[in-house]
């Protein structure tokens, strides 16, 4: 398709490579994905960028731990992410990290200047609470009964001198702009849970660490003895990676267009953990640089294991790869998009994707397939219009997109497993194997229902791209495909 003027700017948040991925951060690259994809094939410009956030203190010990140097212990878990990514057919344009000292140092550094500049960075010696697991300050509003909320360990008490970021200053700015639709935060829950923080207002925030406490990082401009903290360091990688260093340089007296051209993002996918610095951290940090907002942050949940969180403890840990592995990627995908409500926290169990496989892939689109696909290389049809079709083709498109933009991708493929039902319909109805394969009518009947197969083929791209190519492929030379083989 010929594209647009129109540009999107999506990204994912970077994982931090403490440990391997898991299923979330498949989940992450998989929404990502579907929205890129879509934007695409409606003939948008599109820039995807994902990467990894490699510092802080929690890798350094990570490193340690495992007996590896920091930079060896990285890179071994950042190769594990563009395996992860190259295995679920993800299709990022970048892939930017934060140990990068060319592409992403130079950003950070010049973002922490311009916030220096516009009166937003002081120093001061502070005493908090740290907790190890966000790798964060947290106040007791984050604590339940002590301990964090989330990792279940009690904070360290921490006396330094730090570099404090003015946030307090934006409070009401950014609670203006996402009232306004300016700056969208979906699901409306997610929303409503930033606009109620921000009603309290917002608190200056530690935006260093003592070198000597934190050496495994960006150096804070023009002081060697502080580390940048993890604010202005991992949430630039979304400017970094767009040149937002050389934005304003002159090169060759042609002026840098790359950041100008991206920016803002048009939409960040994130998780609902760090929903805080990318609803309330970052924008106050773009409003203090003179940058503009993102459009969209799109908040997804978590993925529990059988209702309860995925722990190595309790050993109900969920490996991606090993189930792309054993039932294809595409089932996965699938899996992931259709079972697990968009913004809302989801379930993985084994049975309950092996029973989505069986009825929904196996018997649904693969069998459909199967079943046309043998009939037309029985008699050697083609593909031709049936207008009945095309028109629940044309509705179910527009659709589907539609829920492609409400992030409600479970929705969408719904619609989409209606066009199935339909062909499934269509062959009982018409009994094509009890006609002659050479007759006008068994070619009419089988000439349809393999149009209608590559409209349904061409509506699962962004969702199931392999199987989109699959299906594409068997149609133009009459050969049947066993999509998704039965389970044994």
């Amino acid at each position: 398709m010929e594209k647009t003027n129109k540009k999107f700017y999506i990204t994912t948040s970077i994982p931090y490579v403490n440990a391997p991925p898991h299923i979330g951060h498949a989940l992450e690259f998989i929404q990502a994905d579907v929205l890129a994809r879509s934007q695409r094939a409606a003939g948008k410009d599109v820039f995807f960028l994902t990467g990894a956030d490699e510092h802080g203190v929690k890798i350094a010990r990570a490193a340690e731990e495992a007996k590896k140097t920091t930079k060896k212990f990285v890179d071994e878990n950042t190769d594990k992410i563009k395996k992860l990514i190259k295995i679920l057919n993800i299709s990022n344009d970048d892939f930017i990290r934060t140990t990068d000292k060319k592409r992403h140092w130079p950003g950070a550094q010049k973002l922490w200047l311009n916030l220096a500049k516009a009166g937003d960075i002081y120093k001061k010696k502070y005493r908090g609470l740290y907790c190890a697991g966000h790798e964060a300050f947290v106040t007791d509003k984050d604590l339940v009964n002590g301990v964090c909320a989330l990792h279940k360990t009690k904070p360290e008490i921490i006396e330094e001198e730090n570099y404090f970021f003015r946030l307090s200053k934006y409070s009401k700015k950014i609670e203006t702009f996402i009232k306004s639709g300016k700056l969208k935060v979906s699901p409306v829950s997610r929303r409503n849970e930033i606009l109620s923080l921000l009603k309290e207002g917002l608190e200056d925030i530690s935006f260093s660490r003592p070198a000597k406490s934190l050496s495994w990082g960006v150096p804070v401009p023009n002081d060697s003895e502080h580390t940048m903290y993890v604010w202005c360091d991992a949430l630039s990688n979304y400017i970094t990676a767009i040149d937002y260093a050389d934005s304003d340089n002159l090169k060759f007296k042609i002026k840098n267009l790359k950041f100008q051209h991206w920016w803002p993002a048009d939409v960040h996918v994130i998780g609902k953990d760090i929903l805080r610095f990318h609803a309330a951290i970052w924008p106050g940090m773009l409003l203090s640089a003179k940058l503009p907002l993102p459009k969209t942050i799109f908040v997804h949940g978590f993925i529990t294991s059988g209702g309860e969180k995925m722990s190595k403890t309790v050993g109900n840990v969920i490996d991606p790869l090993e189930v792309a592995a054993k039932y294809g990627v595409d089932a996965l995908r699938y899996y992931l998009l259709r079972e697990i409500p968009s913004g809302e926290d989801g379930d993985f169990t084994f049975e309950k994707f092996e029973e989505r496989y069986k009825a929904d892939l196996a018997k649904g689109i693969g069998n459909l397939a199967a079943r046309v696909l043998t009939l037309a290389q029985k008699g050697k049809v083609k593909a031709f219009k049936n207008m009945a079709f095309a028109s629940e083709i044309a509705k179910v498109k527009k659709d589907s997109a539609q829920s492609v933009l409400e992030f409600k991708f479970n929705e969408a493929l719904e619609k989409i497993w209606r066009l199935i039902a339909l062909g499934d319909k269509y062959i009982d109805v018409q009994k094509p194997w009890a006609l002659e394969s050479d007759s006008k009518k068994f070619k009419e009947i089988i000439g349809h229902l393999l149009f209608l197969i590559s409209g349904i083929g061409e509506l699962l791209i962004p969702f199931m791209p392999e199987t989109a190519v699959q299906i594409a492929k068997h149609i133009s030379k009459s050969k049947s495909v066993v999509l998704f083989p039965r389970l044994k």
